[in-house]
């Protein structure tokens, strides 16, 4: 299971804990993780089986019996929401060093909240 949002308030989730599954230590803090996460389920499936195919969009519509024209679709959908992704991870950067600027938070903060994206 996939969960990118909170099933409360639908805001974007952030990995925040992660765990062994074998001897299940955990670790807390704030994570990197790939703007390819923030994708859904769906798009996540589809650029994996992309890749497994070596990217070749005939060979994803034989697979998954549908026209090569809507892989193509498809495919211009996960790209499309992963720049717009992208660009909200730039405007809240944006949007902290305007804040380090207005001298609301520290640059060190500011790093420090930019390292976690």
């Amino acid at each position: 299971m996939n969960i990118t949002e909170c099933p409360c308030c639908q805001q974007k989730l952030r990995i925040k804990k992660v765990a062994c599954l074998k001897c299940n230590i955990s670790i807390e803090g704030g994570f990197y993780s790939s703007p390819l996460f923030s994708l859904s389920e769906e798009h996540q499936t589809f650029i994996e089986l992309f890749l497994l195919s070596s990217g070749s969009l005939k060979e994803m519509a034989q697979i998954l019996s549908i026209t090569y024209p809507t892989v193509r679709t498809r495919l211009n959908e996960i790209i499309m929401a992963l720049k717009n992704e992208m660009k909200d991870r730039e405007d809240y950067k944006k949007k902290l060093l305007e804040k380090v600027e207005q001298g609301k938070i520290s640059p060190e903060k500011a790093a420090q909240i930019i390292r976690s994206l």
